[in-house]
């Protein structure tokens, strides 16, 4: 919370088996800075900000099947906020929608950008920045409960290639804590945007795809 340069107010406690720890934001933003997660324009380029994985990692944990490498490196994405990725975004004025990804996994937040939209995604599968320590995990079917759910929601918007393996489909379904930004915006302007991303210390930006034209309210995954 310092360093997101906010204030806590309030609160309660909850007597319960487990520790949570959640908080509701509120704050106030110009009209004119305002980006939404639809809007995204056939030709945009896709970016990426975090790896995915940390759902499924998470579930690893409560099997006291992770190991630790793998866990110090989610804690350390998980720990990191989007501050900086969106500082650098906006400065970027052709970004035409924004969405960060959580709980509904990189395509449930994609299926949400294109849906009842004129536009589509392909996303290149072997693009998207992964933990790949998982591929064990979710091969033994060691994955969390949520992923299904947005997997049976969603999948009827999802196209998969022959050359994307089901363990990466499912990684692309997982449940984010504290997930990147998915950006949409010109290919013009993609690559710089990535290249300050790194240059800033954001190394995992990736740029996984791009919007279409058609096919309309799908997305591709190749």
């Amino acid at each position: 919370m310092r360093e997101a340069g906010v204030i806590l107010v309030g609160g309660h406690s909850v007597e319960d088996n487990e520790l949570k720890y959640g908080l509701s934001v509120s704050g106030t933003i110009h009209p004119d800075r305002v980006l939404l997660n639809r809007g995204a324009l056939a030709g945009d380029s896709l970016i990426l900000t975090k790896p995915l994985g940390t759902g499924i990692i998470n579930t690893v944990l409560k099997a006291d099947m992770a190991p630790d490498d793998m866990v110090n490196k989610s804690i350390q994405c998980m720990t990191e906020l989007n501050r900086k990725a969106a500082e650098l975004m906006m400065q970027f004025p052709q970004v035409h929608a924004c969405t960060d990804v959580t709980g509904f996994g990189l395509l449930g937040h994609a299926s949400e950008m294109i849906e009842d939209s004129d536009v589509g995604m392909v996303i290149q599968a072997l693009s998207v920045p992964v933990f790949s320590e998982v591929q064990p995990f979710v091969e033994m079917g060691i994955i969390p409960g949520g992923l299904n759910r947005n997997r049976n929601f969603r999948m009827h918007m999802i196209e998969t290639g022959p050359h994307c393996p089901p363990w990466l489909v499912d990684v692309f379904f997982d449940p984010q804590t504290s997930g990147g930004l998915l950006i949409s915006l010109p290919k013009s302007d993609a690559q710089q945007l990535v290249k300050k991303m790194k240059e800033g210390g954001i190394g995992d930006a990736a740029i996984i795809g791009e919007v279409v034209a058609e096919p309309k309210g799908k997305i591709i995954v190749v």
